[in-house]
């Protein structure tokens, strides 16, 4: 039995996961939540000095969701086991960064737009292409026929494209 993609998925991935399924407004608060507290901690919703989760961060900037996914998320990528501490300055510029990039994606950037651009048109050129190429598909007999363009005649010298070309003359001097 084959196992699930959610069990071989790593705990970035998930907790990025958890993240595009929150609500943009979330996202946002919780973006901005974290970088106005100073002690942001994970195993715990709040500790006794201040310290505050990112979903409780997003939730005092106005992004009133409770999604418990990304609790079980954020502590898995923390490896938070139940105890609370202070998050490291790697785990919040990590947490930053996929919010970013997941608000990023959600906003339709101009580069995203210039992708979809340049897929359409290599689609388009496909296409084409191989429209032509059932166009080209002959179905009945086969002509073949000499080609006698000038191209051809001027090559040889102007005769006949079948006749032999004829050899260079000598560069050595004929002696007497």
């Amino acid at each position: 039995m084959r196992k699930s993609s959610r069990q071989n998925s790593s705990p970035i991935e998930r907790l990025r996961l958890a993240i595009d399924c929150l609500p943009l407004r979330t996202r946002e608060a919780m973006l901005a939540g974290v970088r106005a507290n100073e002690r942001i901690i994970v195993g715990a919703y709040v500790d006794e000095l201040g310290g505050v989760c990112p979903m409780l961060a997003a939730h005092r900037q106005g992004g009133r969701t409770d999604f418990l996914a990304f609790a079980k998320s954020w502590d898995r990528f923390t490896r938070a086991k139940g105890k609370s501490r202070v998050a490291t300055r790697r785990e919040i510029g990590i947490l930053v960064a996929q919010l970013e990039s997941s608000m990023l994606e959600e906003s339709g950037s101009d580069l995203d737009a210039a992708i979809c651009e340049h897929r359409a048109l290599i689609g388009g050129r496909r296409g084409r292409a191989r429209r032509l190429r059932l166009e080209a598909d002959p179905r009945g007999e086969i002509r073949a026929r000499r080609l006698h363009s000038p191209s051809i005649r001027s090559f040889s010298g102007g005769k006949d494209a079948c006749s032999p070309i004829p050899e260079p003359a000598s560069a050595v001097p004929a002696h007497a």
